[in-house]
C-alpha cells in the first residue's frame, strides 16, 4: 500500500507525535509498504521532488527522541515558511489524497480531536483510527465522563470551568481538595497538575489556561494507575505505571527509565475483567474504531475509576499499547498492520 504517516501538527504534543510517526513509518516499510512520513504543519517545505514520485523517493525520516519539555508553539509557528492560518502544511492534503491510507500518528489538539478526520471524511481520504465524531467526544474529558457515567462506569467527581474571565477565588473556594486539574482537550499530561492547597489550585488553573479554554477539576483518587488498550474491539492486557518520581507527567511518559511499566498489571483476575469491561463500555458508547487506550485508577478498595480514553495512543519507543500487544506476541510491525486492517472496516 501507499501510506502517508501523518504526525507533528500544531499541538503541544507534536514532538511525541513525530516520535510515534517515525517509528510507525520504519515498521511499515519493513512490512513492504511504500511510506511517506510527513509533519502535518510543515508539510513538504523541504522536499524538492514531485508528488508523482514521492512514494518511490520519499523525504528523509526524522528521529524518535523526545525532548523533556513540550515545544514552544510560537517558535514552531515562526519556523514555518508557509505563512498561512491553515493547520495543513505545504501539499499535505494533496499528498494524503494520493495515498491508499493515512496512518494517523497525530496526538492532541487538531489531530486527535476529530477535525482532521472530518476533513478527510469530506475528501474521501482513508485514515486509521476512529471517525470524527468518536474522536471529538473522546478528546473532551468532560463530555466523555458525562456520557459514560450513566452507564455505570465509575469516574471521579468533576467540575468544568471556562478559564477565560474565571473568578479564581470563587473556584478555589468551591472545589474540594486535593484535586487534579486538566485542560479539557489536551493529552500527554500537558497542563495537568495535582493541587492539594488553594494556592496550588490557583496555579494549576493558570497552567491549564495556557493550554485550553476550559479545565476539568477532578476529585483526586489515591491509587495505582492502570491502563488498557483496545485493538480491533478486543481488550489487550492491562499495564500498570509506576513513575519513579512524582506522577505520570510529560517527562515521565516519554523519557526512558523515568517510570516502571508492568504488563499485565499485577491486579486480581476479577479486577482485570472489570477493567476490560468498563473500557469496552466506553469504547462502544463513543463508537470507537481500531485502537484506543483507556486510563484508570485502581484504589485500595479494589475500585476502578475511569479517567479518560485516547483514540490515538502513543506509538513511541516508551509507549504503552505496543508493550501490551507484545504480551500477546504481537510485535510492533504487526500491531501497525492490525491497526490498518481494523481501520478498513470503516470503509466496508
Amino acid at each position: 500500500m501507499k501510506i502517508v504517516v501523518l504526525c507533528g501538527g500544531l499541538s503541544p504534543e507534536r514532538n511525541v507525535s513525530r516520535s510515534s510517526g517515525a517509528k510507525i513509518a520504519s515498521a511499515l516499510r519493513e512490512l513492504g509498504h511504500s511510506v511517506v512520513l510527513v509533519d502535518m504543519y510543515f508539510g513538504l517545505e523541504d522536499y524538492a521532488g514531485s508528488l508523482e514520485n514521492i512514494f518511490e523517493e520519499p523525504p528523509a525520516d526524522f528521529g524518535t527522541a523526545i525532548d523533556e519539555a513540550a515545544p514552544d508553539m510560537e517558535a514552531v509557528k515562526r519556523a514555518r515558511r508557509l505563512k498561512s492560518d491553515s493547520q495543513f502544511g505545504d501539499r499535505v492534503l494533496e499528498l494524503c489524497a494520493a495515498a491508499d491510507m493515512v496512518f494517523m500518528a497525530l496526538h492532541g489538539q487538531c489531530g486527535e480531536d476529530g477535525r482532521v478526520q472530518a476533513v478527510f471524511d469530506l475528501m474521501g481520504i482513508r485514515y486509521t483510527g476512529s471517525g470524527h465524531m468518536g474522536s471529538a467526544i473522546a478528546m473532551d474529558k468532560d463530555l466523555t465522563k458525562r456520557l459514560v457515567a450513566p452507564l455505570g462506569v465509575l469516574t471521579p467527581e468533576w467540575r468544568v470551568y471556562e478559564l477565560r474571565g474565571l473568578d479564581m477565588e470563587a473556584a478555589c473556594a468551591e472545589c474540594p481538595l486535593p484535586a487534579v486539574v486538566k485542560p479539557v482537550d489536551s493529552g500527554s499530561s500537558i497542563g495537568v497538575s495535582i493541587a492539594r492547597t488553594a494556592g496550588e489550585l490557583r496555579d494549576a488553573l493558570s497552567a491549564a489556561a495556557a493550554e485550553s479554554e476550559r479545565a476539568v477539576v477532578e476529585q483526586y483518587i489515591e491509587g495505582r494507575e492502570v491502563q488498557i488498550g483496545i485493538l480491533a474491539g478486543k481488550p489487550l492486557p492491562s499495564i500498570e505505571i509506576r513513575p519513579l518520581v512524582g506522577f505520570y507527567d510529560y517527562r515521565n511518559k516519554y523519557q526512558p527509565g523515568a517510570a516502571e511499566e508492568i504488563t499485565p498489571a499485577p491486579i486480581p483476575a476479577e479486577a482485570e475483567s472489570r477493567l476490560a469491561r468498563d473500557a469496552m463500555l466506553v469504547w462502544d458508547a463513543l463508537g470507537l474504531c481500531a485502537i484506543s487506550r483507556a486510563d484508570f485508577i485502581y484504589d485500595a478498595e479494589g475500585r476502578l475509576w475511569f479517567l479518560e480514553i485516547n483514540t490515538l495512543p502513543g506509538m513511541t519507543p516508551t509507549s504503552l499499547v505496543p508493550q501490551e500487544a507484545a504480551v500477546l506476541g504481537i510485535g510492533y510491525g504487526e500491531l501497525c498492520q492490525r491497526i490498518i486492517d481494523a481501520s478498513m472496516e470503516k470503509y466496508r
